[in-house]
């Protein structure tokens, strides 16, 4: 099966499997089940197993998963032997904190290219990565071969912003503004609205929870 014939939802939990096999993994743990891996990443066992099913036979009746085999089929079906390079649109507190934390746990992601406003940090390196002039987004990110980006400018400019990223041949663009971006069609956009989220907590706490 080809990954357009993946659900969107099958393709956000991949991670999350892959996470916790590299933590059975380092303690030696052999095999799992079904349901033992889901109390512990707390999907459905159901779920887990149809997810599973969309890439053929990974686990065997009565056995349950190899957890090496499962963890190297993952490994590669994230691409996670190859580096990706992401850019950070945006070095404001938000921002500050992504370049802190830089993905450090997962060694085949790293922010290395920033890009602000602000006098004070433009050409200089902050936590490691370079901040550049935001006027040379575009050119920067195509001699850098940067394909996603990481989004966290004002609202009024985050259009115009993605506009220049496009332009400079991004393919995906995590955005953590409350714009709905508008990008081709070969273009993914992932938005992260924490105060949506937080409401939604809220309101299954307050609703739902006991």
């Amino acid at each position: 099966m080809t990954a357009e014939n993946i659900p969107r939802a099958t393709a956000k939990r991949l991670p999350i499997y892959y996470r916790y096999l590299n933590i059975l993994h380092d303690t030696g743990k052999q095999r799992i089940s079904s349901t033992e891996l889901a109390e512990a990443v707390q999907v459905d066992s159901a779920t887990i197993r149809r997810d599973f099913s969309y890439f053929g036979a990974l686990g065997k009746r009565g056995y349950g998963y190899d957890v090496d085999n499962l963890l190297s089929f993952f490994k590669q079906i994230l691409n996670q032997e190859h580096l990706t390079n992401v850019a950070l649109i945006g070095v404001g507190n938000l921002g500050h904190a992504l370049l802190n934390f830089n993905f450090h746990k997962d060694g085949n992601v790293r922010i290395s290219a920033a890009f602000d406003t602000d006098d004070k940090i433009v050409n200089k390196i902050e936590d490691g990565v370079p901040v550049y002039p935001i006027e040379e987004l575009s050119h920067q990110l195509h001699d850098q071969q940067i394909k996603v980006i990481i989004l966290t400018v004002p609202s009024k400019v985050a259009q115009s912003i993605a506009d220049e990223a496009v332009a400079g041949g991004v393919k995906g663009i995590l955005n953590f503004t409350p714009i709905r971006l508008q990008v081709p069609e070969d273009v993914l956009v992932q938005n992260v609205d924490l105060t949506n989220e937080l409401q939604t907590l809220i309101y299954f706490i307050e609703n739902f929870g006991k």
